[in-house]
């Protein structure tokens, strides 16, 4: 009883740690996005943290989904998880779209590079909000092990 305990708390830890280290993925690659795109293109904010964020959504699906929590499965499109995924990260989307829209046109005097930088925080700020009711969702919900039939 005692080594099935050690052996889910590990289990845990290793989804936790995986999950943790998606989250700084995708992190650097919408500051990368939002730099590129705000800072040096200057186009809008929010369309740019639209552009960005929703192009990784379906590698994000992915990558949970086969690395964090070795779901099985073929294509991604169809499995039973995608929409509840997608749902989930379209509201996420929609969230920070907005904050960095705002942020967006609160620091538009702001130089290029300064705009960018807020721009990001605000990314940060509300994927950061999020951060913990995804990884709830994920593993208690979505992803959660299911008793074999």
């Amino acid at each position: 009883m005692r080594a099935t305990a050690t052996a889910q708390k590990r289990s845990h830890l290793l989804k936790l740690f995986r999950y943790s280290a998606l989250s700084v993925f995708f992190t650097a690659l919408t500051f990368v996005g939002l730099a590129l795109l705000v800072g040096v293109l200057n186009f809008p904010a929010g369309w740019s943290n639209f552009v960005v964020v929703g192009a990784t959504i379906p590698l994000a699906f992915e990558l949970n989904r086969r690395w964090v929590w070795s779901a099985p499965g073929g294509k991604w499109w169809r499995t039973p998880e995608v929409i509840p995924f997608g749902a989930f990260s379209l509201v996420a989307l929609a969230l920070s779209t907005f904050l960095v829209h705002q942020t967006g046109l609160a620091f538009a005097h702001w130089s290029r590079s300064g705009r960018a930088v807020a721009v990001e925080a605000a990314s940060l700020a509300s994927f950061g909000s999020l951060w913990l009711i995804e990884y709830v969702f994920l593993d208690r919900i979505l992803f959660r092990s299911r008793p074999a039939s």
